[in-house]
């Protein structure tokens, strides 16, 4: 999801730089998420309810905020360059379509149904921060009479600040670093998440999403391409002995873990 954006302003392009870096973040997120819907829906267990009800409090309180403060600074300017005119609509009516299926993940009942349209809320908002890093941004940037980072100054939902320690207590974790056999659930209906084909760039991301949506007691089978020692220590980094860890696969195609919140 990584773009070149070119600007005379080393501020300029800090700024741009802090804008993709906070998109890959948002991208993963959703992703876990709607990962997490998609592998409990199947059985339309309490699982589900509670995966759907994480997407869409996600959705809340960081992708529509996200998207308002895009209309707020970005979007305004960006619409009074002719190159970007008809883009910027677009754009806005792209919001729009995020915010209907955000409404109508908030209201479905059913399951299988959640899970259809978190996915087609994920393909949107990846193709649409796709457009505002290769599109959107390179035009701002490159404007003379532009600052992006006098636009961007004190923009949270933009730049991606964290909310806080405390913000999502219940986000991610990393329990003992992989070696102990700790935790575990009684569920035998443990929701599983692979990470071997998602982008490299949003990976960690998305397991951070994933589990953000597990609830204490709960469990996670993660599924990775080789030992997710980095990914442990940075789960460790973020909420320290919020999870346990125990390897129920080592190799060689694959390492299966389960991850439980204690």
């Amino acid at each position: 999801m990584s773009t070149l954006t070119i600007a005379s302003d080393p501020q300029d392009a800090a700024a741009a730089e802090a804008v993709e870096a906070h998109h890959t973040q948002l991208a993963g997120d959703l992703a876990g998420r709607v990962a997490l819907l998609v592998a409990t829906a199947e059985h339309e267990t309490a699982a589900a309810d509670r995966a759907r009800a994480e997407l869409v409090a996600f959705c809340e309180r960081d992708l529509l905020p996200h998207a308002a403060a895009e209309e707020e600074t970005l979007y305004p300017v960006a619409h009074d360059l002719p190159a970007t005119r008809l883009l910027i609509d677009g754009m806005l009516a792209e919001h729009k379509r995020l915010a209907a299926l955000v409404d109508t993940l908030r209201t479905t009942r059913s399951a299988v149904q959640a899970a259809a349209d978190g996915r087609a809320l994920q393909v949107l908002f990846e193709e649409h921060l796709e457009k505002e890093n290769a599109l959107v941004l390179p035009l701002l940037v490159g404007a003379t009479d532009i600052s992006l980072a006098g636009l961007l100054a004190g923009m949270h939902e933009l730049l991606g600040h964290e909310h806080g320690p405390a913000a999502e207590a219940a986000t991610t974790a990393g329990g003992c670093g992989g070696a102990c056999g700790c935790g575990g659930s009684d569920d035998t209906d443990v929701p599983e998440l692979d990470v071997r084909d998602v982008p490299h760039s949003i990976r960690h991301a998305t397991v951070f999403g994933a589990l953000a949506a597990v609830p204490s007691g709960q469990s996670l089978v993660l599924v990775a391409p080789h030992d997710p020692l980095p990914l442990l220590g940075q789960i460790e980094d973020r909420h320290p002995g919020a999870f346990g860890v125990e390897y129920l696969q080592r190799g060689p195609e694959a390492w299966r873990l389960l991850l439980t919140h204690r």
